[in-house]
């Protein structure tokens, strides 16, 4: 019996010892903080910020809206300028079009008189042309009394009349008849292919020729119309530019990146502030990781991408966690566009940062920064107990 009290004595001290060694020699952290990259929101134009009220460390969903900027004095001289060229280009086409019309209502006006002038010309000669065929019917005939005859010679002409030998003016009178007949007759075949000869220095009536004048000057305000056009094309783009380049000098509003919190205001409401000048700076929730430090013996046996785990303080559940980054003692300046800056204590020793995408995808804990807690590296005696628990 006192063997078998010794034997579990002993066994109970090696078993307390180990855990206890295994504990305490295992790889861990001494502190480890949960943190996040911070995004600073400038800035893109000068003028007066407006800032609304709004908690510190409130929520905010990517694109909301966290200030404005408004610029009462950008310079539009450049705009107005276009506008003022885009007008006299809009009356350029305005008066281009209004003359081409006008012009086609007078060039239909004169088609109208030209077609009228046509039919009665026509109907002109070709009466002339029977009068002047019955003329000669009856002068050939020779029938005809010496007083008719004599008032068809003075119908003529007065010369033909005046001539003294009453047979010659008779056949003069025949042979002007028949001049007369052939040259109607060559007026009324002309005249039917829209040739007029009845002016002896012209084949077209005035009407017609004016309609051609104005076929040219149509031409001409269409292609001034169209210029415009192409002008006025050019003017709305470079308006277009313009128009958004002072739209965005006059200021606007600021849009949240990142889907974070409100985390530090950097300009009051109300101030003057100059392109390009910090205002905000917000907490990207999106991007939290576990920054922690570790003693030497610790560190170098650590690699990037090995497996972790990370337990928070005050929740018993253990993370799963894969090591990111190994930067070493004195790594001070990684943390400039980081939430929590390491205490000195932790520059002294030797830093690790840790992904726990578990944690990112937990709505209580993803963007808890500042929560403190531990990370592990190496297997310890008492995890299967804690699982169980947990």
């Amino acid at each position: 019996m006192n063997i078998f009290r010794l034997l579990t004595g002993v066994i109970i001290v090696a078993v307390a010892l180990w855990i206890i060694i295994g504990e305490q020699m295992s790889g861990a952290s001494a502190n480890a903080v949960v943190n996040a990259r911070v995004s600073t929101l400038r800035a893109d134009v000068a003028g007066t910020l407006s800032l609304p009220d709004r908690a510190l460390g409130s929520l905010v969903r990517e694109g909301e809206v966290l200030a404005s900027i408004d610029d009462p004095l950008v310079d539009n001289t450049r705009l107005n300028d276009l506008r003022m060229e885009r007008a006299f280009a809009v009356a350029q086409i305005a008066s281009a079009n209004a003359l081409a019309e006008a012009s086609r209502d007078i060039r239909a006006s004169l088609v109208e008189r030209t077609e009228i002038y046509r039919t009665e010309r026509l109907a002109e000669l070709r009466t002339r042309l029977d009068h002047a065929r019955r003329r000669l019917e009856i002068l050939e005939g020779g029938d005809i009394p010496d007083d008719e005859e004599q008032i068809l010679i003075d119908g003529f002409d007065e010369d033909l009349a005046r001539l003294p030998f009453e047979p010659l003016r008779s056949e003069l009178a025949l042979d002007h008849a028949r001049e007369r007949v052939a040259v109607l007759e060559i007026a009324v075949r002309a005249a039917e292919q829209d040739v007029f000869l009845g002016d002896g220095y012209n084949d077209a009536p005035n009407a017609e020729q004016r309609a051609v004048e104005l076929d040219s000057q149509i031409a001409a305000y269409e292609t001034e119309k169209a210029l415009a056009e192409r002008r006025l094309a050019a003017i709305d783009m470079r308006l277009e530019r313009e128009r958004v380049r002072v739209t965005v000098l006059a200021g606007g509003v600021i849009a949240s990146p990142v889907n974070g919190r409100y985390w530090e205001v950097l300009q009051p409401d109300g101030v003057a502030v100059q392109r390009g000048d910090p205002i905000l700076r917000m907490l990207d929730c999106d991007s939290t990781f576990v920054t922690l430090s570790v003693t030497e013996r610790v560190y170098n046996g650590l690699q990037v991408g090995q497996a972790a785990s990370f337990r928070m303080d005050g929740d018993g559940r253990i993370f799963d966690a894969i090591i990111a980054r190994l930067a070493g003692s004195g790594a001070a300046t990684i943390y400039r566009n980081i939430a929590v800056a390491p205490s000195q204590q932790h520059l002294e020793r030797y830093d690790v940062a840790i992904l726990v995408p578990e944690l990112n995808a937990d709505p209580d804990l993803g963007c808890a920064v500042g929560r403190t807690g531990r990370a592990f590296f190496d297997d310890r005696p008492l995890d299967g107990l804690r699982e169980a628990l947990n």
